[in-house]
């Protein structure tokens, strides 16, 4: 054995020392899960007997409790009568397009079948959320919550909550989804036809005499939690509110954000936040509230969801009037908010260096797309648009096709006009290349009388800019690139636009699509192929082994 001196014996502790917190932190937990999905004619989230997508009997689904870098296994039993796809939205699939979980990544699940997904929370923290994406399933459910949490070296920054409570609030059809799908064909359902109610977590509102359960959050005084609520809808913006209780937006979507006190939030479909909430009033019960944007539902409406917020000492239910929020058409105050969420930039989240470390102020832009939703009848029928383009699925998905077959032979790569519509509406399987590790501009125009929101899978959006009338680059001096809060979801405000950045670091096949069920169901979406033509897997992984064929 040769004797190590002083200061060689200093060099290798200290060098344990590194290696070992280096597998502190790399560390990764695995989570197994078993989901039976079925459809359950017994729940009745409404007034009607209606067919609900459930998971293990639950409506809404389980809870995926992770943290980050923990690989999640699911194995899926789809126990209904036609495919199925789950989703993950904001979880951003790391070089693994393959477990996304929409028709241009995966084959369906076939009835009577199985699959497993496995994809990791890589880098990420959070509030998110997963829902059925295909054949219009998530107007009958079938969606749930995703916490992920920080690993124990990085620092939350706010005290540890008492609790946590997920909430997801979405607007509901009073109809079989299957039905309303197959109206959707007919222009009064395409462009007209609103949900019929709002759900607080699958229930109805507290005091509807059709409602046969009310959600219900146990408090005790003095003591703050956390609610992390997911607007999981399929049309309708949320205005969100707690009776005399204000609360602290601490995150979004897997970003920190600088703490700002409300009395109520705006929550756009398919957005998440985290709010934290003190119970400091009088032990009493107090309504939570939750009602439609650019609506005029009145307070006693199925469309305002009402749940209680329950002192664990109290003997008296809600009374008075319910909150009072914004008014429903006020955009100004709704943009007002949004530009208020912004980034944290001292606060690390799934890495120790600070989110600011990654900013904006200085980046070149590599591409632009600008992007204009609308409506219009194509052959005859009903379908929204991009740039009046109407995205039309294919028998094989796009990632396979592009892996195993000659793409072009099931889809158009760069034929689709980022820059401008399309002189004459019309529907196909079309895909435009983002440029590796280049920084794409996004545009979102909205030219429909109603909200929209916007997702792109695989990516965070940092939101640099709102706002109305034609955009023209020289607005680009009106950004916010110092803090823009980074999150999955974006809004466009009607007859607005709304600017984000991407850093499309991800290589795969990315959905970028509208968040409004019916808009994304009827054509309003586009693949995003980010190539790198290495075939390291460190760069992208291979296809899974148990991956499904189809087409």
């Amino acid at each position: 054995m040769v004797a190590l001196a002083s200061g060689d014996r200093w060099r290798l502790i200290f060098c344990q020392t590194i290696l070992t917190l280096v597998v502190t932190i790399a560390r990764s937990e695995e989570i197994f899960l078993e989901w039976h999905v079925t459809i359950d004619l017994t729940l009745k989230p409404m007034s009607v007997d209606q067919p609900v997508i459930t998971i293990n009997g639950m409506f809404p689904g389980p809870l995926i409790n992770s943290t980050t870098n923990d690989n999640v296994h699911v194995n899926v039993f789809n126990d209904m009568d036609e495919p199925l796809l789950m989703t993950w939205n904001g979880i951003q699939q790391r070089k693994n397009s393959w477990q996304d979980g929409v028709s241009g990544t995966n084959c369906p699940i076939q009835a009577g079948m199985n699959w497993t997904y496995v994809f990791q929370t890589k880098d990420q923290i959070g509030t998110f959320f997963y829902f059925p994406s295909l054949n219009f399933h998530k107007a009958g459910g079938g969606f749930g919550p995703i916490r992920v949490n920080n690993r124990a070296i990085i620092a939350v920054p706010f005290p540890k909550p008492e609790a946590e409570f997920d909430l997801l609030i979405g607007d509901w059809y009073q109809h079989n989804f299957k039905d309303v799908r197959s109206k959707l064909n007919t222009t009064v359902w395409a462009y007209h036809m609103p949900p019929d109610g709002m759900l607080m977590n699958g229930k109805g509102p507290y005091l509807d005499p059709f409602t046969k359960a009310h959600e219900s959050f146990t408090v005790t005084r003095g003591k703050t939690y956390r609610f992390r609520i997911a607007n999981v809808g399929i049309a309708w913006s949320i205005n969100f509110r707690i009776q005399k209780h204000q609360m602290v937006v601490v995150e979004t979507e897997g970003s920190y954000t600088n703490q700002i006190t409300l009395d109520s939030l705006d929550v756009h479909v398919g957005q998440s936040y985290s709010v934290l909430v003190t119970a400091n009033q009088e032990a009493a019960d107090y309504y939570i509230v939750a009602s439609p944007k650019l609506s005029n539902a009145t307070d006693n409406s199925s469309l305002v969801g009402r749940a209680v917020l329950h002192y664990d000492n109290s003997t008296t239910t809600p009374n008075g009037p319910l909150p009072k929020g914004p008014d429903p058409f006020d955009l100004d105050f709704s943009l007002n908010q949004a530009k208020s969420i912004r980034w944290n930039l001292t606060a690390g989240a799934a890495r120790p260096n600070p989110q600011g470390t990654f900013n904006v102020s200085n980046v070149t832009l590599s591409q632009t797309f600008i992007l204009q939703g609308s409506i219009i009848d194509i052959n005859g029928v009903p379908r929204y648009t991009l740039n009046n383009v109407s995205y039309t699925t294919p028998d094989t998905p796009l990632k396979l096709a592009d892996n195993f077959i000659n793409g072009s032979d099931v889809y158009n790569l760069d034929e689709f006009p980022v820059n401008s519509s399309n002189p004459v509406a019309v529907d196909g399987t079309f895909v435009a290349t983002g440029n590796h590790k280049g920084w794409l501009e996004i545009v979102f125009k909205n030219d429909l009388n109603v909200m929209d929101s916007w997702h792109l899978d695989g990516f965070g959006f940092y939101v640099v800019g709102f706002g109305h009338g034609k955009w023209t680059p020289e607005l680009r001096s009106t950004y916010n690139l110092y803090d823009p809060v980074v999150r999955s979801t974006a809004q466009v405000y009607p007859g607005r636009w709304t600017a984000v950045y991407a850093y499309l670091d991800n290589p795969g096949m990315w959905n970028l699509r509208s968040q409004h069920l019916k808009n994304w169901y009827l054509g309003q979406e586009l693949y995003v192929r980010v190539y790198d033509a290495d075939p390291d897997p460190a760069k992208e992984r291979p296809p899974p082994e148990n991956l499904l064929f189809c087409g």
